[in-house]
């Protein structure tokens, strides 16, 4: 991914709520299947870890972008933001 792709999706970001949360027992396999969920139908999702959580963000991120095939688009505090192209129906057009 390009740094400006990277900026692209970063953009649309911006507006988007946080739809995930990882929260005091980490990443589980419900919290995978949600993720995998939301990036089917949404391309690009916004996560955040929750003030009891044991990993940061950036570990989060990086767990998950590893079993998800996604791809890391940004890591800011607590929240970051990850994308993945939908394997049906792919609706974010990357230049």
């Amino acid at each position: 991914m390009t740094s400006k792709q990277r900026a692209y999706l970063r953009s649309m970001a911006n507006t988007m709520e946080t739809i995930l949360y990882v929260g005091k027992d980490g990443i589980v396999p419900g919290t995978i299947k949600q993720a995998s969920d939301a990036l089917e139908a949404r391309e690009l999702i916004k996560c955040a870890v929750q003030q009891g959580c044991p990993i940061s963000a950036k570990e989060a991120l990086a767990e998950l972008c590893r079993q998800l095939e996604a791809e890391p688009v940004q890591c800011i505090g607590r929240r970051f933001v990850m994308y993945r192209p939908s394997t049906e129906n792919p609706r974010i057009v990357l230049e």
